[in-house]
């Protein structure tokens, strides 16, 4: 008996290529929107180290490649952001910017929202303000 393989996230939305461009098209909408300019604030001038952590982390959060655990250990996302001010507005602006990029990257509207979910759920998850 062959067990099917399952297709990841990662595959579906069609790999290295277009975790690239999400990642390029949500930072930015992030530097460019001026209704971004809170979470915005929270970032560094470049964007550059936040873009190849992103990327990263995507890579193997959609099934891809282990990318940011090989380089940096387990995620540990919300400890890893509590030394920046996220409140509902940041993450509020972090999710539009989201959807703007993942509007962006073809796949079926059930793989969009089921990923939005995800992405919403991470969003409020590192909330650290009130």
């Amino acid at each position: 008996m062959t067990e099917k393989t399952k297709i990841t996230p990662y595959e579906l939305i069609g790999g290295e290529a277009s975790v690239l461009k999400l990642v390029n098209r949500f930072y930015f909408y992030m530097d460019t929107l001026p209704e971004a300019k809170e979470v915005r604030n929270i970032h560094a001038t470049s964007l550059s180290v936040a873009k190849d952590k992103l990327f990263k982390f995507l890579s193997g959060w959609l099934g891809g490649p282990d990318l940011f655990i090989q380089e940096f250990g387990h995620p540990m996302l919300r400890r890893r952001h509590l030394p920046f001010v996220i409140g509902q507005t940041e993450r509020d602006q972090w999710m539009m910017c989201m959807k703007k990029a993942m509007n962006e990257i073809p796949m079926s509207s059930e793989l969009k929202k089921s990923l939005l979910g995800s992405f919403d759920q991470l969003a409020t998850h590192m909330i650290n303000q009130k």
